[in-house]
Parts: C-alpha cells; sequence; structure tokens
C-alpha cells in the first residue's frame, strides 16, 4: 500500500512564483541554462543547474557548484523569495496546455515503497545522473525537482481535488511557454487524513517521469539512515518530493527517432528491407503523423512514407509488443545494426513536442533518417511496470513538464 505524506514546504513568495518555476534541470544544456537565467534572474535553474554560474573551465560536478547553489538559496530566502509553510499539507498543482488540464496532488512519497516495488519503474537509470542529483540533494538539504508519479483512478480522490479548487489558488501563472500553472493548498486536516487514508489503500503508484530523481532521493535516505541511526520513520529524508496524478489525465507524447546512416544501404534497398515485416506507401512531402498503433512515418530523401506492421509480427509481451521496441528490433537491429541504442551514436532521439519539422530538419542538417512514431500509452506503460519490465530508452515523453521550484521539500 502507498504511503503519501503532507509536508512542511518551502515555496516561492506569490509575486515571485513565475518568475521562480522553471522547467527540469536536464530539459537544458549548461549554455541555454545561462541564456534562461540571464533573462529571468530569479529562475530557478541557477539553484537547480548551478554549473551554469560558472565559466566552462569549472566542472559541472565540481564540490563548488553544489555549494553555490546552496548559497544562491539561503540568500534568496534571506531576502524574501522564498516563504516556509509552518504547517504540513498537500498541495494541488494543476498545469493546462492547449485547453487541456491535469491536476497532480504534491507530497511526499516514501523511499522505503520505492525499495519495495509499491513504487514501480519503467526505466533504468544512469549512475553519473544519479551521483549530480545525490550531491545536489544532499548539500542543499533538499529536494527540489518533483518526481512524477501516476496513480489509477481513484473516483473519491477525484472528489477532493475537485472540492480543494473550489477555493482561490496560492500561485496562478502562464509560463512563457503558454502553459498555465496553478496551485491550491490542502492543509484541512480531516481532507489531510482522508487523502493519506486513500493511498495507502492503493496496491501502486508509478513513475511516469523523473527516475533518476527518484533513485537519487532514495539514495540520500539511505545515507542519512547510516548518519543518522537514531531518526524515526518519520523522518523528513525518508520521503522525497512528488506529485501524483491520476492516470487518465496524463498525455504521452511520441518520441521519435533520427539515424544517421543506413548501414550502407541506398535507400531503394533498405525500403525493399523494410518490405518484409512492413507494408510500404509512399505519402510524398506531406509531413506524416502515425494516428494510431502499428503504424510509423518514415522521412527520408525529401519524401515521406506510411509503415505498417505486417500481420503476426508484433510480439506479445508487454515490452516487445511496444511500438517504439517493435522498431528497434526490426528496424535498427535487424536492419540498421544499431544494436544498442543507449550508447550507439548512429542514433539520436527527438521529443514530439518538436513536431515533424525538427525531423525534416535534422535530415536536412547531419541525419540520413527519420521516424515519426505513435505514442506509447498510459496503459502500456502500466502493464510493463506491472510486470516488473523495463521499457527500451526513449519510450515516454510526458507534456506538459512540472515546473521545478515551486515546491522544496527540506530534509531537516
Amino acid at each position: 500500500m502507498a504511503l503519501i505524506r503532507p509536508f512542511h514546504c518551502m515555496r516561492p513568495a506569490p509575486e515571485k512564483a513565475a518568475e521562480v518555476a522553471a522547467l527540469p534541470y536536464d530539459v537544458y544544456n549548461r549554455q541555454e541554462a545561462r541564456e534562461e537565467i540571464a533573462r529571468h534572474p530569479l529562475s530557478f535553474l541557477a539553484i537547480d543547474r548551478p554549473d551554469a554560474g560558472f565559466p566552462d573551465s569549472v566542472g559541472s560536478y565540481e564540490p563548488c557548484v553544489y555549494e553555490a547553489a546552496k548559497n544562491t538559496l539561503e540568500t534568496q530566502l534571506s531576502q524574501g523569495v522564498w516563504l516556509e509553510d509552518k504547517d504540513t499539507a498537500f498541495y494541488l498543482y494543476e498545469l493546462t496546455m492547449d485547453g487541456r488540464s491535469q491536476t497532480g496532488i504534491v507530497a511526499c512519497a516514501s523511499a522505503d515503497d520505492y525499495r519495495t516495488g509499491v513504487i514501480k519503474k519503467h526505466e533504468n537509470t544512469r549512475e553519473e545522473k544519479e551521483q549530480d542529483r545525490i550531491r545536489h540533494i544532499d548539500t542543499l538539504d533538499a529536494q527540489t525537482g518533483p518526481i512524477f508519479l501516476a496513480y489509477r483512478p481513484q473516483a473519491r480522490l477525484r472528489e477532493l481535488v475537485e472540492a480543494a479548487k473550489k477555493n482561490a489558488p496560492v500561485y496562478d501563472f502562464v509560463s512563457d511557454d503558454g502553459i498555465g500553472h496553478r496551485v491550491w493548498k490542502i492543509a484541512d486536516p480531516a481532507a489531510v487524513e482522508e487523502i493519506g487514508e486513500i493511498f495507502a489503500g492503493i496496491p501502486a503508484v508509478y513513475i511516469a517521469d523523473g527516475h533518476h530523481r527518484a533513485a537519487s532521493a532514495v539514495k540520500v535516505c539511505l545515507k542519512r539512515r547510516e548518519e543518522h541511526p537514531e531518526a524515526g520513520e518519520d523522518a523528513e529524508f525518508n520521503g522525497f518530493l512528488s506529485v501524483l496524478f491520476s492516470s487518465d489525465e496524463l498525455r504521452i507524447l511520441p518520441y521519435n527517432r533520427v539515424v544517421r546512416d543506413l548501414d550502407g544501404l541506398s535507400p531503394q534497398v533498405f525500403l525493399v528491407a523494410l518490405d518484409k515485416n512492413f507494408s510500404v506507401k509512399k505519402i510524398g512531402t506531406e509531413p506524416y503523423s502515425p494516428a494510431e498503433r502499428g503504424k510509423f512515418g518514415l522521412y527520408m530523401d525529401g519524401n515521406w512514407y506510411e509503415l505498417t506492421l505486417r500481420e503476426g509480427r508484433r510480439p506479445s509481451d508487454p515490452v516487445g509488443a511496444l511500438d517504439v521496441s517493435v522498431l528497434q528490433e526490426l528496424v535498427f537491429d535487424k536492419i540498421l545494426e544499431i544494436h544498442d541504442p543507449r550508447t550507439d551514436k548512429r542514433i539520436d532521439f527527438v521529443g514530439g513536442i518538436r513536431g515533424l519539422g525538427e525531423l525534416e530538419r535534422r535530415v536536412a542538417d547531419d541525419m540520413k533518417a527519420a521516424f515519426s512514431m505513435y505514442p506509447t500509452s498510459m496503459d502500456e506503460l502500466l502493464a510493463v511496470a506491472d510486470a516488473g519490465l523495463l521499457m527500451p530508452p526513449k519510450s515516454t515523453w510526458f507534456e506538459p513538464k512540472l515546473r521545478s521550484g515551486l515546491f522544496i521539500h527540506r530534509l531537516k
């Protein structure tokens, strides 16, 4: 059963929230973060991506970089950029994109639930990325990037969320990219208790996005337990900052692929090779986005093609049945000799938010072919996680992205 707790929140002063809120640190490279901070000096990127404040001669993972993040946070606190709620509470975070809204419950999830599999994952993590966030959390004594969690729909929980949203929000703003952000606080003891009880009856919650942040937060928890064996189960470091959404509210965009070459094949021979497992139809110059599972777009030599998976070619297991797995197995692995998409430099990934024009641009610049995908569904994600399996890399692209800086969980 899921242990979801209210927490003491550190958050921006209402008049500062729009300026502070920032996209996740890993959306930007170092130079992009530097430019964003120059445009918005209070951007949370100054804390979340502190290497942007140093010359490139200073390594991103130097101790001084993390100390700078801590100093910036403490300085801003003294300047009134931040306030600290004295009571424990849940918060609601609503994001609205293109007229479509989703509302999550901001809370602390349990590190032990992650370790025992109550919190289910669908991706592997990389040690280097984990170590960065471990140092960040440990130095700041705080978790600053919320984990994006999902749960299966709960009717009573939805009622409580909608009732709380009838109150005045503590934040209400539209970010530069047109995404609407509203936040409410739930401090009523009865509502807080009932929300916790509902989650206690839910057998599993799922990481939608933020696998590295979750793994790092849990490792900091274990480190703190060794350092403070006297601390009880209610110690702040036993939980990690999360936003939990009902799975039916979430939107997954496709994660498209581009390849640098055809492994020595001519375009004509490549199309013939595809015909073994796909029906190939030439579309022309009009960009093609698949409208259903089992269809793929191919852009090559200025033309788009529709690839339709032939009958009987899809495996039955939850991971093998994913469109991203089918494309990897039947095209990248068997035809193009791209066996490990995590490390092979001949393949790259393009989030669906960038549009099909970005695929055409990449092919014009430095790639040979692009593949547009039909998005992985939430049902597929849940099925993979429930089976204890892992998705191929870059299987999902969630939009809108949670902003960092609206909620901070202090560890002591």
